[in-house]
């Protein structure tokens, strides 16, 4: 069970290479926000965040973590090879360094000396090899499957790992900062991947999906400079307004997704801060493309064309953000396609490709939650009014926000979803929309897409590389499977009591999910 702190008050509970992505700014709004940080970071205290997303179905094992709370869980408890840091280029963590072959094909990692584990286990080169082995294999369920699978193989010399691609890939450390690749502790050549030890910042002292954590600091944590908390404790509060509330009386110290409704509140509300952070994040309706109708190509493209972009980014975001153009890649990413057609409201060219699909109407559901992404359900009624013009008539049908992720979610033909973005193109792509991945939402396969992505990611052509990402965001754009109407900033709130550096991470929400380690109390 969980302690009581978690429960208490009435608070509601539901639910190398510099960087390749350009990082957004971090915009403070509200009474204390010329105040972004406090000269010298100070020691003590419980930070307390209340998380929008959260379900009784998540689970320890690091393949499988796909939402908020876990993955916040998953940078509160563990330590990466690699860590993006707040400017977006990548920086050592367990990896103390690394060197390249000249076609980026072999890579050499030497990890840090004398990293202490919870549970007291010494960090060894064996550990990491472990640790990467869990996602990979014919037999692999995890997710970072798709971004492991071109490693061919791992050699363990002293406390160096060597590894050998199949082929170069110049985002290789990157690729080893991936949320899903936390090094955990291995007996006999395996880790155990439901195991609560790590070598992160803090220590779970309880845990229970879909309700909360507490942590409490790792006294032999190697940073000196970090993990300036006492503890830690997490919270799910599905309910924006129990969440915006818990915030406003003082319950908790922070919340990752402020109600864009009702945001105005929260910056009249004394000692609240609103912190916008602007990145990949995106909110998206994926179509399964294997099933009739979105199998025709002309079908999805009717959908794209029958939703109002500006009006969801005015609207469900209110202003926060900015339209999507069907496909994953933010503005601010360094191959970003300038030059793709932005896709607009046109009913009249969603008819179009009705009539090329052999129908002149279509009626069609579309499951959604605010689980998906905040104001979903919403969104989908937006969408529904403005599909009707174009002969759409499209059913909103509303599913629970608990389980959401389980039993929607790549189980049912059209539905919501949101993706924080990957740091690099090779990330996003190979997670959500290579053959076969098992994170690819849409079921969709495009031979030139996948020929594409092998070839860009051993590139080292930057001209021909850039070509290769363009076409590759066209085709998402006009063939793939994906409607991504917006790109919506990281909006929380935080105490004014809460302080963080210069700069904050836009990688993910949470400072890159890790406001456990980065931030302190003045």
């Amino acid at each position: 069970m969980m302690k009581t702190s978690l429960l208490s008050g009435g608070v509601s509970r539901r639910g190398v290479l510099k960087g390749a992505s350009a990082i957004g700014g971090a915009a403070l709004i509200g009474p204390m926000g010329a105040r972004m940080a406090s000269a010298q970071p100070t020691r003590g205290g419980t930070l307390r965040v209340a998380q929008a997303h959260g379900s009784t179905t998540d689970s320890m094992d690091p393949g499988s973590w796909e939402n908020d709370f876990t993955i916040l869980q998953a940078h509160t408890r563990n330590n990466y090879l690699t860590e993006i840091a707040p400017d977006g280029s990548i920086v050592p963590e367990l990896a103390e360094s690394w060197e390249a072959s000249s076609d980026a094909a072999t890579w050499t990692l030497t990890i840090r000396s004398g990293v202490q584990f919870h549970s007291g286990h010494i960090l060894t080169a064996e550990d990491v090899v472990a640790s990467l082995r869990h996602h990979m294999g014919e037999d692999s369920t995890s997710a970072a499957a798709p971004i492991v699978a071109p490693i061919t193989d791992m050699r363990v010399d002293g406390m160096n790992v060597v590894f050998t691609l199949a082929s170069g890939n110049a985002d290789f450390p990157f690729v080893l900062s991936d949320y899903h690749l936390p090094i955990l502790p291995s007996t006999d050549g395996a880790i155990d991947p439901m195991t609560m030890d790590g070598c992160g910042p803090y220590k779970i002292e309880e845990l229970e999906f879909g309700v909360g954590a507490t942590y409490s600091r790792h006294d032999g944590y190697w940073k000196s400079d970090a993990a300036y908390f006492d503890a830690v404790e997490q919270i799910v509060i599905h309910d924006a307004a129990a969440r915006q509330n818990a915030l406003i009386s003082g319950e908790v110290d922070y919340i990752d997704s402020a109600d864009l409704n009702t945001v105005h509140l929260l910056q009249r509300a004394p000692g609240v801060v609103v912190l916008s952070v602007a990145g990949n994040q995106h909110y998206g309706l994926p179509m399964d493309t294997r099933a009739a109708p979105f199998s025709d190509n002309n079908i999805r493209m009717a959908l794209k064309y029958a939703i109002d972009r500006q009006q969801l980014v005015d609207t469900i975001l209110n202003g926060y953000g900015a339209v999507g153009n069907d496909h994953p890649i933010g503005s601010g990413q360094l191959y970003y396609n300038t030059e793709l057609e932005q896709k607009a409201y046109d009913p009249d060219r969603a008819r179009y490709y009705l009539a090329q699909a052999g129908v002149d109407s279509l009626d069609v559901d579309i499951h959604l939650a605010d689980a998906a992404f905040a104001g979903a359900v919403d969104a989908g009624v937006l969408y529904s009014e403005t599909a009707a013009a174009a002969g759409i008539n499209l059913n909103v049908v509303r599913e629970p926000n608990d389980g959401y992720w389980s039993n929607v979610w790549m189980q049912l033909p059209f539905c919501g979803t949101y993706w924080g973005g990957r740091p690099t193109q090779d990330l996003m792509f190979s997670t959500a929309y290579a053959d076969g991945a098992p994170w690819n939402e849409t079921y969709w396969s495009h031979e030139r897409f996948n020929e594409l992505l092998l070839a860009a990611r051993a590139e080292l052509n930057e001209d021909l590389r850039r070509d290769m990402y363009f076409e590759m965001q066209q085709i998402c754009s006009d063939e793939g499977g994906a409607l991504i109407p917006m790109f919506a900033a990281y909006v929380g709130a935080h105490s004014d009591a809460l302080m963080h550096g210069e700069q904050v991470a836009s990688n993910w929400r949470n400072d890159g999910h890790r406001i456990a380690e980065r931030w302190w109390f003045a």
